[in-house]
C-alpha cells in the first residue's frame, strides 16, 4: 500500500550574497580561527546589511520565494493548495501570523492555514501536522520553514564586547525551505512513512531561551538570547540515537536497510558527536549548515532540497531534527519511489 503523504517537490530562499568568516573578521575585527574552531560555519546568509544594518528580507519575503519555488516545481497555481503550515521560531510579528502574510503574498486564499513556534525541530513538526491534514478534501499541502536572526544582530556595538551578536555572526543564519506535499503519488516524488515528533525530558532545564519583549519590558535586565552549550553538546547526540532508534521501530526498518542520513544541523561540534553517537556505517550523509549557516527551521528542508538529487527508488533516508530549547526530538523516515 503506498503510504498517505509524498513530498513531491522542495523550494530554498537564501538572503543576498554569502557572507564568509573573513568578511565578519574585517567588518568587526572578530577571530577567525577561534571562531571557526568553536562554531565550524564557514559562511552564511543574513537578512540584514551588516555595514547598513538596514533589513533587507523579512520572514515573509524568504517564506514566500522558497514556497514559490516548490509551487513551481511541481507545476502548481495557488488554487491548487489546501493548506499552508509554517515552522519557525522567528515570525516577523506576534500578529498577524507570518503564514498568512505568505499566503497572501502567494495568492493563496480560501485555505487553512497553521503556524507553529518552535526551533530547531519546528520544521519536522510542521511536516507531522501537514501528514495529517492530509485527507479526501485536502490533497495537497505547503510545509514551510524558515527563520531570521536580524532581531538578535547588533551591528552598532564591538562584538567583543557582545558575546550573543558575535555567535550569530559566525554561527548563525537566515533563510527558508518549502515542500509541496500530497497524498497521491507522483513519480519521482519522496515517501514520507513515519514522523516522529516527542517532548522529552521532562523536568530538564530548558537549552536554549529567546525572549520576545514588548514596551513594558524594555527596562528590564534579562538577556534577549540564553543558550547552555554544554547541555546542548551533552543532550542533542543522545536524543539523537532515541530518535533514531525509535523512528525505525516505528518504520519497521533496520538501520542498516538506510541510505542517507540527515542528521541534526546545528553548529560546532555536535554534529560529529552525533555521527559518533548514532555509529552509522556505510550511510551518506547530507549536511548544509556549513555552507548556510544556523538557518534554524529552514535547514530540514535544505537537506530535504539536496536529497531529492540522490535518492534513488526504493532507498531509504532518516532525518533527525532535536529541538534544545524544551528538548524535543524528531526525526522522519523517507523513501524514495
Amino acid at each position: 500500500m503506498s503510504p498517505d503523504a509524498h513530498i513531491v517537490s522542495t523550494g530554498t530562499a537564501l538572503p543576498g550574497e554569502p557572507v564568509d568568516n573573513e568578511a565578519i573578521a574585517r567588518r568587526f575585527g572578530t577571530d577567525v580561527a577561534s571562531a571557526e574552531a568553536f562554531i565550524g560555519t564557514r559562511q552564511r546568509h543574513f537578512a540584514v546589511d551588516l555595514n547598513t544594518g538596514q533589513v533587507t528580507h523579512t520572514l515573509t519575503d524568504l517564506g514566500a520565494q522558497a514556497c514559490a519555488q516548490a509551487m513551481a516545481r511541481a507545476d502548481l497555481e495557488p488554487r491548487d493548495v489546501d493548506f499552508l503550515v509554517l515552522g519557525t521560531s522567528s515570525p516577523d510579528a506576534l500578529v498577524p501570523a507570518t503564514v498568512n502574510l505568505i499566503a497572501d503574498r502567494l495568492g493563496i486564499d480560501q485555505v487553512s492555514t497553521y503556524q507553529l513556534q518552535s526551533g530547531c525541530a519546528g520544521a519536522l513538526q510542521a511536516l507531522d501536522l501537514a501528514c495529517r491534514l492530509l485527507d479526501e478534501e485536502h490533497l495537497i499541502g505547503l510545509v514551510v520553514g524558515a527563520d531570521v536572526c536580524v532581531k538578535h544582530l547588533v551591528l552598532d556595538r564591538n562584538t567583543n564586547s557582545v558575546g550573543r551578536t558575535g555567535h550569530v555572526l559566525f554561527g548563525d543564519g537566515d533563510g527558508a525551505g518549502a515542500a509541496v506535499l500530497a497524498s497521491e503519488l507522483v513519480p519521482g516524488s519522496i515517501a514520507v512513512r513515519r514522523v516522529l515528533n516527542r517532548f522529552s525530558e521532562l523536568s530538564r532545564t530548558p537549552g536554549q531561551v529567546v525572549r520576545w519583549f514588548g514596551a513594558a519590558d524594555l527596562a528590564r535586565p534579562e538577556q534577549p538570547v540564553e543558550q547552555d552549550h554544554k547541555a546542548i553538546a551533552q543532550r542533542v547526540p543522545l536524543l539523537a540515537r532515541q530518535a533514531m532508534r525509535e523512528v525505525l521501530g516505528m518504520t519497521g526498518w533496520y538501520q542498516a536497510s538506510v541510505s542517507y542520513l540527515l542528521p541534526p544541523q546545528l553548529p560546532g561540534r555536535v554534529p560529529q558527536h552525533v555521527a559518533n553517537e548514532l555509529g552509522l556505517a556505510d550511510v551518506t550523509e547530507i549536511s548544509c549548515v556549513a555552507d548556510v549557516g544556523n538557518a534554524g527551521n529552514a535547514l530540514p528542508f535544505f537537506q530535504l532540497d539536496l536529497l531529492r538529487d540522490r535518492i534513488l527508488a526504493e532507498e531509504r533516508a532518516v532525518a533527525i531534527a532535536i529541538e534544545p530549547s524544551k528538548w524535543i526530538k524528531a526525526a522522519v523516515t523517507l523513501e524514495g519511489m
